[in-house]
């Protein structure tokens, strides 16, 4: 298997069949400019990242205790946010911090483990 074969595919667009009446009927419609009775409105349903967002994401893969991911799963049920989203915000939240603070935290971190 090659890398290519795990690329997302677009889902299939689902054809429906049309009567010969139904398709002259839009066809007249789309020479005098009209809108189309046969094509179905977009939906917006959005299905992982879009092209835009993906572009400022990068994937990461980092190891954290089984008493980390238990917290993490909580906290992603409880705030129903994605648990990359909820991590996004914690390290934003860190980073905002003083160093003095930051040394704390991980300090008293170290001492618990």
């Amino acid at each position: 298997m090659s890398l290519t074969d795990l690329k997302r595919k677009k889902p299939k667009q689902i054809i429906t069949p049309v009567s010969v009446d139904d398709f002259i009927e839009d066809a007249n419609n789309y020479a005098l400019g009209k809108a189309s009775l046969l094509a179905t409105p977009p939906t917006n349903v959005q299905r992982g990242l879009d092209k835009k967002s993906a572009k400022i994401y990068r994937h990461a893969t980092f190891t954290l205790t089984e008493t980390s991911i238990s917290q993490l799963d909580i906290l992603s049920k409880d705030t129903k946010m994605a648990k990359s989203r909820l991590l996004r915000i914690l390290i934003e939240e860190f980073s905002q911090r003083t160093a003095a603070e930051q040394h704390r935290i991980v300090h008293k971190n170290e001492d618990e483990h």
